[in-house]
């Protein structure tokens, strides 16, 4: 279901898709660099809020300012942080009392990890987060169950610059090194799809 949500600097265009568990989070997903083409119909994107919806979550995507019908422009993280914020408001509207799972894919997991910081959620997915391409060193580790993908074969994001970042924090994030995987998931949406529905489904 498409929807129209109000953010800081005009409307969101967001895609909704009602979960199987009426008891279940719901779940916000945040895309890729506006800059380079990212949009919430990214092929990552999707592919992580079927696995989340198949697992009964309600799911949310949404394009940042100045992408599809989304009124404003790129404001380097910190408007589209508020975009997500903003989604997020929505989603407990609709949802009530459910907890957040907050999800993001590149970019989107800098700016999910960036929200998670202000808007606690119960779990937190970043899928090949830009560490080194934007600054992380700030963010301290969620009070949650985290989890993060990568590709050991990225030649966007280093593998081994996310293995150290996650290794840092504590609580520590699980993370998952897929053998042979670069940043976009060529030829391993399925193996992504798994890893998101085993973490949910794991509890």
């Amino acid at each position: 279901m498409k929807v129209m949500i109000d953010g800081p600097s005009g409307p969101l265009e967001a895609s909704v898709e009602e979960g199987s568990d009426r008891e279940a989070a719901y779940a916000l997903i945040c895309h890729p660099h506006p800059v380079f083409g990212g949009t919430m119909d990214n092929k990552v994107v999707t592919t992580v809020a079927r696995a989340l919806n198949a697992c009964g979550l309600s799911t949310i995507r949404f394009n940042f300012r100045g992408i599809g019908a989304s009124a404003g422009r790129y404001d380097d993280g910190r408007g589209e942080t508020e975009d997500a914020a903003a989604v997020a408001v929505w989603g407990a509207h609709r949802w009530g009392a459910r907890a957040l799972v907050l999800a993001g894919f590149s970019f989107g997991a800098y700016v999910a990890m960036r929200l998670a910081q202000s808007l606690p959620p119960s779990r937190l997915i970043l899928i090949a987060p830009p560490v080194g391409r934007f600054e992380f060193t700030p963010f301290g580790a969620p009070q949650c169950p985290w989890l993060i993908v990568q590709g050991d074969a990225d030649d966007v994001v280093d593998p081994e610059a996310v293995r150290a970042w996650a290794e840092a924090h504590r609580p520590a994030a699980r993370l998952l090194m897929l053998a042979g995987v670069g940043h976009y998931f060529h030829g391993h949406l399925v193996e992504l799809r798994d890893a998101i529905e085993t973490e949910i489904r794991s509890g």
